[in-house]
C-alpha cells in the first residue's frame, strides 16, 4: 500500500493490506475491549464458503462483509472448555465491493466490518456496537 493508506491505482488492496487496515482498526478499540479480544483470531478471507451462506441463508456472497464464529462471552460459562478458536472473518471482495459502491474509506469500512464482529463475540447489541464506533 502507499503512504496514506492507499493501494496503488493499478491494484486492488490485498488480503495483507485489509489485514493492515483490520490491525489499525483493533488497535484503536479502547484497552478494555482488546483485553477481551486477545485471542481472537481475525483473518482476511475472499468470500464466505457455501457451508456459511447456506448456515445463515445468504444467497449473494456479496451480502456477508465479516463474520464472527465462537462462543460469545455472554454465553459462555466457566465450566466450558474452548474447543475451538475465535475467528473473526473478514471478507475481502465483499468489504471492496462495499467500498467502490460507498466511495466511504476503506479503513473505515474495514473498522467498522471488524467493531461489528468484536460486537458479537462480546454478545453486545447494535447500539453497544455504535457506543465502541464513536469511543475509538
Amino acid at each position: 500500500m502507499k503512504q496514506g493508506g492507499v493501494p496503488p491505482v493499478d491494484a486492488a488492496p490485498s488480503a495483507a493490506d485489509i489485514e493492515s487496515l483490520a490491525t489499525a482498526g483493533y488497535e484503536s478499540l479502547p484497552e478494555r475491549f482488546r483485553a477481551h479480544t486477545s485471542d481472537v483470531v481475525i483473518q482476511v478471507v475472499e468470500f464466505p464458503d457455501s457451508e456459511t451462506m447456506r448456515e445463515l441463508g445468504v444467497d449473494n456472497e456479496f451480502d456477508l462483509l465479516g463474520l464472527y464464529r465462537g462462543v460469545s462471552l455472554d454465553q459462555r460459562s466457566v465450566l466450558d472448555t474452548a474447543t475451538d478458536l475465535d475467528i473473526i472473518f473478514l471478507y475481502r471482495r465483499p468489504i471492496l465491493d462495499y467500498w467502490c459502491e460507498t466511495g466511504d474509506s476503506l479503513a473505515a469500512i474495514v473498522r467498522n466490518v471488524l467493531v461489528h464482529e468484536i460486537g458479537h463475540h462480546f454478545g453486545l447489541s447494535d447500539a453497544d456496537m455504535e457506543a465502541i464506533e464513536r469511543e475509538g
